[in-house]
């Protein structure tokens, strides 16, 4: 089957959704923007800014922002979905009676719904049977990306001609698809990688050293394997863009919502304290209760990711929780078993 796609669709209007939308402008794609806030469209039509979400950044004409969250499927010839993980299934029910048979949908948020544990891609194949399926992931920063900066991600779909056709409509010369079939592989990089950042944010900011931060991101990195492998995908795409790439990123990076929690962490600041100040989703916080539950239903044991739901969702003692993973037992590298 021939796909055409000429103009995307993008729900989100946070600096993910906006950096996204102006990418696919610079691909020659009209684009079609919703954004929950009236303020947010408002400025993106009159003053081709978007200054609560990604602030000092030119807009290119052409981009289009609505409050009309049937608008992006009208129309259009592949919807990417960018809301925040937790929102993605209402937000897909909202839409269901105005979403076309075949418009593909592409997952770019990262995450495990808190609710029922289920992947990004399980929400839209419930939610939105009609719609073929991909998922955009790897590492990304926002504005880097809007500002035209070298960035490199993995589109993943099952349909090969769809996913080539995908990686045509969106890359460019600075921002660089590459296609792959592994759906659950590529989920399971991009939600078990922002449990880890906030581990080595929390390493950072306790001053542990950067040998443990090493060792957390190579252990972690080992943790995410496995479970993605027990899920259904291959372990050889956690040593690509959507695995080790955007760990790599995520867990070295202030500018990361994740890896800069952690930090103010390890520093002694409370969690509540923290969120409060924040107006963007930093996701580790949510899908860290449903990565260890995924882990405990396949008998993976994911200590690293235990010990972050532990301080953020069941009031552990941070130094304890610290000396626990420090006193596991010795084992041989590689293992099975962290």
């Amino acid at each position: 089957m021939t796909h055409s796609i000429q103009h995307i669709g993008v729900l989100g209007g946070g600096a993910w959704g906006t950096a996204l939308a102006v990418s696919a402008r610079r691909a020659g794609r009209a684009v079609t923007l919703w954004a929950r806030e009236p303020a947010v469209v408002e400025a993106i039509n009159r003053t081709r800014e978007n200054p609560d979400f990604l602030p000092a950044v030119d807009l290119p004409e052409g981009l289009a922002a609505t409050p009309d969250r049937a608008a992006v499927t009208a129309g259009t010839d592949a919807v990417l979905l960018v809301t925040p993980a937790q929102a993605l299934r209402e937000v897909c029910q909202s839409l269901a009676p105005h979403w076309p048979e075949g418009l593909p949908a592409v997952v770019c948020a990262k995450g495990l719904e808190t609710a029922s544990g289920a992947m990004m891609g399980q929400v839209v194949a419930e939610t939105l049977p009609q719609a073929p399926l991909a998922i955009l992931s790897g590492p990304t920063f926002a504005r880097e990306v809007a500002t035209g900066l070298p960035t490199a991600v993995t589109l993943a779909c099952a349909d090969r001609p769809l996913g080539e056709a995908l990686v045509g409509a969106l890359g460019t010369p600075t921002f660089r698809p590459y296609w792959s079939d592994d759906v659950i592989g590529v989920q399971v990089g991009g939600a078990v990688k922002n449990v880890l950042a906030i581990a080595c944010g929390i390493v950072e900011g306790r001053g542990l050293g950067d040998n443990a931060r090493a060792a957390l991101v190579t252990r972690g990195l080992a943790e995410l394997s496995r479970l993605a492998a027990a899920m259904g995908g291959r372990a050889d795409t956690l040593m690509g863009l959507s695995g080790l790439g955007d760990l790599l990123l995520t867990a070295t990076s202030m500018q990361s919502r994740n890896y800069s929690l952690g930090v103010a962490l390890g520093e002694g600041r409370t969690l509540d304290a923290v969120l409060g100040e924040r107006r963007s989703v930093a996701e580790g916080v949510h899908t860290a209760r449903a990565v260890v539950a995924m882990g405990e239903r396949l008998g993976v044991d994911m200590p690293i990711c235990a010990a972050v739901d532990a301080v953020l969702n069941q009031g552990a003692d941070l130094q304890e929780t610290i000396g626990a993973l420090l006193a596991r037992p010795f084992r041989p590298e590689p293992d099975r078993q962290a």
